[in-house]
């Protein structure tokens, strides 16, 4: 495999990064960076509508939806210019990057017409209602019900660890619709309004984000079944393919790599003396970045290839959890007690390394699929 960079691809690079160097200074600065922060979520909505105009939101996507149908390469481009800088889309890159394609392969023209316009526009913000208290590694034990009532799903359960629930618009809503099948089978995908009645969202208090985590409870909550992604019982399959996409869709390494230079950058600048401990964990750290690199474009050039998704989704997601926990790692070498300076490029890696692996599924999980799927271990 040779992952080099076409002209288009390069001239589509230089001209994001001539918009993103006038755009953000002056704006994309203090708690508007924080990703999760009010002032983040406020902001995402004006960078994703500038975007929109640009064709620069959705350019993967069909142009009949807003897209450009640009090569899953532009894509990668994008995502790595954006997180590099910290990912001025906020909660929006979730919208475009798996959610708005999963609508595509699996709704109904009605569906795709309702919600499609809103993602490619950058005006709507979604969430996902995947874990529950005692399903959380484990998707398929979640217990939320839904229980057909002439054109509704009545919904009850709860669901925890929501990004962004107490923002969102809509929420793609993973229950169970018939308790009596197999795990993997008896689940469908809602797409459910979160202005329902019946539903609560309280957030949870944490250190890695003000927006970062949410709990939603349901009760006798009444979802069209007009608004089911796909066929009742087959959501695994749905949501499966989704999370395929979820899981490099954010090339987190791309700002683990950023954080890690400018990192080393202040300390050279302050003549702080770094130690040979500090320098090999700068070392291991950049390593890991450009591994992670180098899974994801692997991921890429499947997807580039229309080839179907492959456990090689769940070695660059094990990377890319490696990746920004040696960076943190590194930052702690290098800057010893300055790294707890609060709102520092280091002091947010750190609390998000914490969180690292968990978004997308979690670490141990993707460890396990890893040995199954591309190892052929036997299961204990």
């Amino acid at each position: 495999m040779e992952f080099d960079w076409t002209e288009e691809d390069l001239s589509y690079r230089s001209e994001l990064q001539d918009f993103l160097a006038e755009e953000l200074p002056g704006r994309w600065e203090g708690a508007t960076a924080v990703l999760g922060s009010a002032d983040n979520a406020e902001y995402s909505r004006r960078f994703a509508g500038l975007l929109a105009e640009k064709g620069w939101l959705t350019p993967h996507w069909p142009t009949e939806w807003g897209g450009t149908a640009a090569t899953p390469w532009m894509l990668a481009v994008l995502g790595e210019e954006l997180w590099s800088r910290g990912e001025p889309r906020g909660p929006q890159y979730m919208n475009v990057n798996w959610i708005g394609p999963s609508i595509m392969a699996h709704g109904t023209p009605e569906q795709c017409q309702r919600y499609l316009p809103p993602i490619a526009a950058g005006d709507v913000i979604w969430c996902q209602g995947f874990s529950e208290p005692e399903a959380g590694t484990d998707l398929a034990s979640l217990r939320t019900r839904a229980v057909l009532d002439g054109d509704d799903y009545v919904v009850n359960g709860s669901k925890i660890w929501t990004s962004y629930g107490d923002i969102a618009d809509h929420c793609y809503l993973l229950v169970r619709t018939d308790a009596q099948a197999e795990r993997h089978r008896g689940i469908s995908v809602l797409l459910m309004a979160m202005d329902s009645p019946g539903l609560v969202v309280r957030p949870i208090p944490g250190m890695v984000g003000e927006h970062s985590f949410t709990e939603l409870f349901l009760t006798d909550v009444r979802v069209p079944v007009a608004n089911r992604l796909g066929p009742e019982n087959e959501g695994w399959s749905v949501v499966r393919e989704a999370l395929s996409f979820e899981r490099v869709g954010a090339p987190r390494w791309a700002r683990a790599a950023y954080v890690l230079d400018e990192t080393v950058r202040g300390a050279l600048e302050q003549g702080r003396s770094i130690d040979p401990v500090a320098v090999e964990a700068v070392g291991v750290a950049k390593t890991a970045c450009e591994a992670a690199r180098m899974l994801c474009y692997r991921v890429i050039d499947e997807r580039a290839r229309d080839l179907p998704p492959s456990p090689h989704a769940n070695v660059a997601r094990v990377a890319m959890v490696q990746a920004e926990r040696l960076v943190a790692d590194a930052c702690a070498a290098l800057e010893g007690n300055e790294i707890m300076r609060y709102g520092s490029d280091s002091d947010l890696q750190m609390r998000k390394s914490l969180a690292a692996g968990v978004a997308a599924g979690t670490y141990e999980v993707q460890l396990n699929l890893v040995s199954r799927r591309h190892l052929r271990l036997p299961k204990n």
